[in-house]
């Protein structure tokens, strides 16, 4: 990768869930039916939104601590059946596709970084305006689970990105402290899974609080 002076970055690695996929909601809903499914107590919404980005049955052991372990294969069963029956009314948030548009028009090299399997993230990839705007990904089951740092340590050595050059942009404390851990700065949009003083304390270079105020950011390198 040849690397540009007039700009901080050379490689975006994107969250997905919360960061460009407007989800969350749903992802959160799923949980608490999945764990009352198998007879565990109804996390609150706030319990079960703070494991999104962490891989499947990590989160859903985190947001149901009294289902006993032998359940996890059902927990796991539950959530995905509540979700594959509503993700085709989920979207993309407003302005995503103009951002990686812009993104991709300035030779940035535009990546996924990502909690959900392999399998989930192939799912969801099924907007027709996406294609060829995301140059590659990394899924929990295929390398280590956020916060490890692995994924964005694999993204950044297929293209021979430096870490002080890799931007994570996530929803999540776990994209932050993923960021952290592989030397990475990061970006913070404000309007996914995590509140503000989760995130804060990872400082991330900017709070965003729309995908418009995440493009106007990157547009102020470019002046």
């Amino acid at each position: 990768m040849i690397s540009n002076p007039q700009r901080p970055f050379d490689l975006i690695a994107f969250d997905w869930d919360g960061t460009l996929f407007d989800s969350t909601q749903l992802i959160t809903r799923c949980i608490q039916a999945a764990v009352e499914d198998v007879g565990g107590q109804r996390p609150h919404a706030m319990q079960a939104s703070y494991v999104i980005g962490m891989p499947l049955m990590a989160a859903l052991a985190h947001a149901a601590p009294d289902v006993p372990e032998h359940l996890y294969p059902q927990l796991g069963e539950r959530y995905r059946f509540h979700y594959q029956k509503k993700e085709h009314e989920l979207a993309l948030f407003d302005g995503v596709i103009d951002l990686l548009e812009w993104l991709k028009a300035e030779h940035y090299v535009i990546t996924i970084a990502t909690g959900k399997s392999r399998a989930g993230l192939n799912a969801a990839l099924h907007f027709k305006t996406l294609k060829g705007l995301i140059d590659d990904s990394r899924t929990a089951d295929e390398t280590a689970g956020k916060p490890d740092p692995l994924m964005l340590h694999e993204l950044m050595s297929l293209y021979g990105a430096l870490p002080t050059r890799t931007l994570m942009v996530g929803d999540t404390s776990h994209d932050l402290e993923m960021a952290k851990r592989a030397g990475c700065p990061s970006a913070a949009v404000t309007y996914g899974a995590h509140e503000d003083r989760e995130l804060k304390k990872y400082s991330p270079l900017i709070f965003a609080n729309s995908v418009q105020d995440l493009w106007d950011w990157f547009k102020s390198f470019h002046k």
